[in-house]
């Protein structure tokens, strides 16, 4: 079989199984098991795909056509202009996250403490710690599972970035940090089963965010006064319509809130200096 008629082949079976984005996911998935950029495996079109090439293509449209996130069947997601490796013990780091993190660089200085809570795969600790070489990075996370993928990025990506298994700051008693950052379960819990097929193949631990979305901000803006130096920065991302709840929240707690869109103009990002 060509790429070509390998490329045909997998979108009409991703358009059957309802996949919006068939083209594409043929494509990059065709590039992964050619290890051809996109350019170069569109003119070479007209070679065949080996054995090997044909199987692991196979196997990987099979996994796509059940559902399967294309970021978990490819095993690698970027974010912040890394490569990040992501499967199904953790959340797909998406586009709107780099909008906390560049808030988080912005607002930082060298050798500041960072805390990233309920990490995952570790995009933003990484990032962080990528962009701000001189900071002291700390992720933690209540999933052992995550946090094994997390170990793994920062190793891939050459940081160190202490990890800790925890519920939020139960591992961290008595420490105090100059940023913390957290992207939390914010999906409301009565909405999930109406969340995208690919979105529901992702960790629930890190989807549900309780009956309002809100139980995770509560829990951890209550404990942010015992963990925030002083004139330190706490930052959240925050559901579509949400940043109103969070910003009430923080401004009870630490001090004045502020909020920043991400690209599309959508509230994303809420947080404010410790000044109580």
């Amino acid at each position: 079989m060509t790429l070509r008629e390998a490329l045909r082949a997998g979108e009409e079976r991703l358009l059957r199984a309802q996949d919006a984005d068939a083209r594409p996911d043929a494509i990059w998935m065709l590039c992964d098991v050619t290890d051809l950029p996109r350019a170069q495996m569109l003119l070479a079109s007209g070679e065949a795909l080996t054995p090997e090439q044909g199987a692991r293509y196979e196997a990987m449209l099979k996994r796509r056509e059940a559902g399967e996130p294309l970021q978990y069947v490819l095993g690698t997601q970027d974010f912040m202009g890394h490569t990040f490796r992501v499967d199904a013990r953790v959340l797909i780091p998406r586009a709107d996250t780099e909008t906390l993190c560049e808030e988080a660089i912005a607002r930082m200085h060298d050798g500041d403490a960072v805390l990233d809570i309920g990490t995952g795969s570790g995009a933003l600790a990484v990032s962080i710690a990528l962009a701000r070489p001189g900071a002291r990075v700390t992720a933690v996370d209540v999933s052992a599972d995550a946090l094994c993928v997390a170990r793994e990025n920062a190793r891939a990506l050459g940081v160190d970035v202490r990890m800790a298994q925890s519920d939020l700051f139960a591992a961290l008693p008595g420490e105090r940090f100059d940023v913390i950052v957290s992207n939390p379960p914010y999906i409301e819990t009565g909405e999930l089963e109406g969340l995208q097929r690919e979105v529901r193949r992702e960790p629930r631990l890190a989807l549900d965010g309780g009956a309002d979305g809100l139980d995770f901000y509560r829990r951890i803006v209550r404990e942010l006064p015992a963990h925030l130096m002083p004139g330190g920065t706490a930052l959240f991302e925050v559901g579509y319509g949400q940043a109103p709840a969070v910003a009430a929240l923080l401004k009870q707690t630490v001090g004045e809130p502020f909020v920043r869109r991400d690209l599309c103009g959508v509230e994303r990002v809420v947080g404010a200096v410790y000044t109580k």
